[in-house]
């Protein structure tokens, strides 16, 4: 189960594909979605992550930034991120401390697929967690937030 709703999100600072990344430092400039994901240049994460790419619109109406989470190294999100041209940071989560923080860590070691929103006040206001075989797309997640105050 991913972190609930109205927790404090849990905060850290971590490398990530865009240089380092502090949590807290960008959910004070807007709304946050973390993708959790199982891993990079995989088949449905490769679809998933290029789905949010492909409509960074959907997020940017919704003033939210997406950031890509999972425990593998900076090495491999570098290569992923430049095969797929992904324009969000992809977090480097190597001793997979956050991804366990949030519920969003299995127990073979790999993150689970899970989206968690974080609004400005540093609370979880979203969360979604699903099977390793499907994903929401930037649709689903608009509608999904379309009732949600990400304040």
């Amino acid at each position: 189960m991913t972190i609930a709703v109205g927790e404090k999100a849990p905060d850290f600072t971590l490398p990530s594909t865009k240089g380092e990344i502090t949590l807290s430092k960008q959910w004070k400039r807007g709304p946050v979605l973390l993708v959790f994901y199982p891993g990079d240049d995989t088949a449905v994460c490769t679809k998933q992550l290029c789905n949010y790419r492909d409509n960074l619109d959907v997020f940017s109406d919704l003033d939210v930034n997406v950031i890509a989470i999972n425990p593998q190294s900076l090495d491999s999100h570098g290569s992923f991120a430049d095969k797929y041209d992904l324009p969000f940071p992809i977090v480097s989560d190597e001793s997979g401390e956050i991804c366990r923080a949030y519920g969003a860590m299995s127990f073979l070691g790999m993150a689970k697929r899970a989206l968690v929103v974080v609004g400005k006040d540093g609370t979880v206001k979203w969360s979604q967690s699903n099977l390793p075989i499907f994903h929401q797309t930037a649709s689903d997640i608009r509608d999904a937030l379309a009732n949600v105050a990400l304040g």
